[in-house]
């Protein structure tokens, strides 16, 4: 996907608020996904860790959405909220559908896939390199609202109106085409 083609990011149609720090073990800002971090090899969540962020936070959520997918929609990977406050970090594999490394009160909702849990990038084939936006939203609120069946739409919409501060880090990915 060439630059001028590129989808704008979720937080574009957002109002602006404050940033913090993300950093990743796994995920280099603007490297390329380890393969850890695909669908079809590890399809495992990447290590996670934010500071600086309002000292007013209440919870956090984590999301990471591909704004390239060529849905018309982007492709939200991984939607998980109600992190309590006091977490800071998450390890790899926290986004699994085990749930080992989830703080407890934590609330996985449905990812585009149909799951409630991380699911690795999978671009189709020859469509070109995707960006993998890792969300770290600072939330106003202990519970953000809606439950496990919450669609990431809504789960977004709650995000709206309830965030203090945001932290992002982009990795991306491509799928060569075959042969």
């Amino acid at each position: 996907m060439s630059e001028q083609n590129r989808r704008p990011l979720p937080h574009d149609f957002h109002p602006p608020v404050p940033s913090f720090t993300v950093v990743s073990d796994d995920v280099e800002p603007g490297g390329t996904l380890k393969s850890a971090q695909v669908y079809a090899e590890g399809n495992t969540s990447p290590q996670l860790r934010w500071e600086d962020f309002p000292a007013e936070t209440k919870s956090f959520a984590v999301t990471c959405y591909d704004p390239d997918a060529p849905t018309g929609s982007g492709f939200w990977h991984w939607v998980l909220f109600d992190i309590p406050v006091d977490v800071t970090e998450l390890p790899a594999g926290a986004g699994s559908g085990s749930f080992e490394g989830l703080p407890k009160g934590a609330v996985h909702a449905r990812n585009d896939y149909g799951s409630r849990d991380f699911g690795g990038a999978a671009p189709p084939p020859g469509d070109g390199s995707h960006r993998y936006v890792f969300t770290v939203y600072a939330v106003d609120a202990e519970k953000l609202g809606p439950d496990a069946d919450a669609s990431p739409a809504v789960v977004g919409f709650n995000l709206r109106f309830h965030t203090l501060a945001r932290a992002q880090l982009i990795g991306e990915y491509e799928n060569p085409a075959a042969g």
